[in-house]
């Protein structure tokens, strides 16, 4: 899509075309109203000249007018190249959000371009095991109602808090591998306080995906044999009462059967 300096100078191209191809067209009209009537007289297909050159004079007025007023207005500054491609990128994010399976395909890049960013770093193991466990608990959200419920967005915000700490760790590591010696003990300092934080974090999240897999477990897990399992049972018995008593009526009826 085009920015708005773009869109400007094509409608002011598209404008500058219309009024002169009705220019061209009212003045074709006119001379041939200006000639054919004075040739042939006064009649209804002179007046129908005259109207359709009238018509074209004044839809050419029109199109010169709203080409000088779209003319007198200043053209919408340049977009800056940075501004543009950010712009481009929402558009083709917004489009394949659209699709099917777009949301997943986008959740996917963003991780891989996630776990790029922090290779090389004490935050890629962490960043990973929370990667995993986090699709991990994705698979159990439907699962997780009732008095779980809360835990979910619990568990998002954390996720989300594990992962800006992550990405902080991996900034201050990269700063200090270009500190000068002097500066290099408080960075260091707070890189080893912020991955402390950072792999208990991690634990914790994975804890609480543990622990609600076991919540979907034991909400799952019935006291008694499962209702499908003893529906299954009591079909088979079914079957076998039905297949016994047809052997015994044909074992009944093949005397009869016999001259």
């Amino acid at each position: 899509m085009a920015d708005e300096r773009t869109r400007y100078f094509r409608r002011l191209g598209r404008l500058r075309r219309s009024a002169r191809r009705w220019s061209v067209t009212s003045g074709g009209l006119a001379g041939a109203a200006a000639v054919l009537t004075p040739y042939a007289g006064l009649g209804l297909p002179d007046a129908a000249w005259a109207a359709g050159a009238g018509g074209a004079l004044v839809l050419t007025a029109w199109r010169w007018l709203d080409l000088r007023a779209l003319a007198a207005q200043p053209a919408p500054p340049a977009l800056d190249p940075a501004e543009a491609a950010a712009r481009s990128r929402a558009r083709l994010v917004a489009a394949v959000e659209r699709l099917p399976v777009g949301p997943g395909v986008l959740a996917e890049v963003r991780r891989v371009r996630s776990r790029v960013a922090l290779r090389g770093t004490s935050a890629a193991e962490p960043w990973t095991r929370l990667d995993r466990a986090s699709l991990t608990l994705a698979g159990l959200t439907s699962r997780l109602t009732g008095l779980a419920g809360p835990v979910v967005s619990e568990a998002a915000a954390a996720d989300r808090s594990l992962r800006d700490l992550a990405a902080r760790v991996a900034s201050v590591e990269r700063a200090l591998r270009l500190a000068p010696v002097d500066a290099r003990p408080p960075l260091a300092e707070a890189h080893a306080a912020l991955t402390a934080q950072l792999e208990s974090g991690v634990a914790a999240y994975e804890r609480l995906v543990v622990a609600a897999a076991g919540y979907v477990a034991e909400d799952a897990r019935p006291g008694t044999e499962h209702a499908a399992a003893a529906r299954l049972v009591e079909a088979t018995d079914l079957l076998h009462g039905v297949s016994s008593a047809l052997a015994e009526l044909r074992a009944v009826g093949a005397p009869l059967r016999t001259p």
